[in-house]
């Protein structure tokens, strides 16, 4: 079963109470398909970049939740009586890609000695030492000749 988030803005009027239903309402449909809840996350009220417009006003801010689940990939179409909750202002399914999890996970090497494989970058490899590096463009060794100067006249 795949890896999703449910991301969930609520207005920001709704009591913690009503945001657990709805989250209970959620985890046991996610129960019933078989699936597992594994995150359950609450950002707070944030700014939105726009208003949002329902039938009782206008919104400029609202309560994120994110809720992490996996569960199969028809759950996502079951998912649309949300539309009809009128404590929510918008929701999102987002899938993971690339998620590796279960024995997948366990079993594969996940690039962690990926760096080991290329050694030393050439970039060290080909260095070359330049002898005229204190020079200026010019060919002029004004620059060290008056630091040599500064120091002759510490010593005096």
């Amino acid at each position: 079963m795949p890896l999703y988030d449910c991301m969930l803005l609520l207005k920001p009027t709704v009591k913690q109470e009503a945001m657990l239903d709805l989250l209970v309402r959620v985890g046991k449909h996610v129960y019933v398909r078989n699936g597992v809840l594994t995150e359950v996350k609450s950002f707070g009220k944030v700014q939105v970049g726009y208003g949002i417009k329902k039938l009782d006003g206008r919104y400029y801010q609202g309560q994120l939740m994110q809720m992490t689940m996996m569960v199969p990939p028809s759950f996502n179409s079951e998912l649309h009586y949300l539309n009809k909750e009128d404590r929510l202002l918008r929701w999102l399914s987002i899938k993971h890609r690339d998620t590796k999890y279960g024995l997948d996970f366990l079993s594969e090497d996940d690039g962690r000695r990926e760096p080991y494989k290329f050694g030393r970058s050439s970039l060290y490899d080909n260095e070359e030492t330049d002898e005229d590096d204190d020079n200026d463009d010019d060919g002029s060794n004004e620059d060290v000749e008056y630091a040599g100067d500064q120091e002759e006249q510490k010593d005096q």
